[in-house]
C-alpha cells in the first residue's frame, strides 16, 4: 500500500482518492493515472489494508473492486459509509442483477463495469469531485453528504451528462460550471440535446482510448 502526496507538476492536489483492487496491474494503472490527473492517491490490494488506510488518511473518495479475497469491496464500502462517511464508487467486472442491487443498497456514487481504461475512470472521478460543496470552508470535507444520496449517480449509463462534464473538466482544465456551459454551447451549435451530445462524447472517448482496456 502506498500514498502519492504531490501532483506530478507540483500543483496542489485536486483531492485524495483511495484505490482498492487485488489485481496489481489494475491497481498500478489506476493509481498512476489518477496521480497524473492531479489527485493524491492511496492504494491497497486488500480490504483490511483499505480500511486501515481510510481511517488513517481520510480520503475524499474511494474506488473499490468488488470481488477480493477476505473483505470484499462491499464489506469495505459498508465500513466507509458507517464509520468514516467516505463516499465510494465501484470498479468491477460483474454487472449481474444481484451485484447492481447491492451497489444501489450501499449508496455508491457510481458503478463502472470493467474492462475500463484510465481515460474512462478519470472523468468519473472528476464528476464525483465536481459535486462537492464549493464554499472554501467545505472544500476539505468528505464528499459523502453531497454524493451518496444522489440516486441518479448510481449507474454511469444513467449519468452521461455528469461523465461528459468530467471529461471536459479533465481535458480542458475547467471547473464544473464552465465545463457544463461549454457542453451546452456545443449542443446548441450542433442542434443536439445536452444528453445526446454527452452520449456522443462518451462514445468518442471510448474510441480515442488507444491503450486498450484494463482487464
Amino acid at each position: 500500500m502506498n500514498a502519492t502526496t504531490t501532483a506530478p507538476d507540483g500543483a496542489p492536489v485536486k483531492g485524495k482518492v483511495l484505490v482498492v483492487d487485488d489485481d496489481r496491474l489494475v491497481l498500478a494503472t489506476v493509481t498512476h493515472g489518477l496521480s497524473q490527473a492531479g489527485y493524491e492517491v492511496i492504494d491497497a490490494d486488500n480490504g483490511d489494508d483499505a480500511i486501515l488506510l481510510a481511517r488513517q488518511h481520510k480520503p475524499d473518495l474511494a474506488l473499490l473492486d468488488i470481488r477480493m479475497e477476505g473483505k470484499t469491496g462491499f464489506d469495505v464500502a459498508a465500513y466507509l459509509r458507517e464509520y468514516c462517511q467516505i463516499p465510494f464508487m465501484f470498479l468491477s467486472a460483474f454487472s449481474d442483477e444481484a451485484t447492481i442491487k447491492q451497489v444501489k443498497a450501499l449508496g455508491a456514487v457510481t458503478y463502472l463495469v470493467k474492462p475500463l481504461d484510465i481515460q474512462q475512470i478519470v472523468p468519473a472521478v472528476e464528476a464525483a469531485f465536481a459535486k462537492r460543496p464549493a464554499s472554501d470552508d467545505t472544500l476539505n470535507q468528505p464528499v459523502a453528504p453531497a454524493l451518496a444520496t444522489q440516486p441518479e449517480a448510481l449507474n454511469p449509463l444513467e449519468d452521461t451528462v455528469a461523465l461528459a462534464v468530467g471529461i471536459v473538466m479533465h481535458r480542458h482544465s475547467l471547473a464544473r460550471l464552465p465545463a457544463l456551459d461549454r457542453l451546452k454551447a456545443q449542443a446548441r451549435q450542433e442542434g443536439r440535446s445536452l444528453e445526446a451530445l454527452s452520449q456522443r462524447l462518451l462514445e468518442a472517448q471510448e474510441v480515442l482510448s488507444g491503450l486498450g482496456p484494463l482487464h
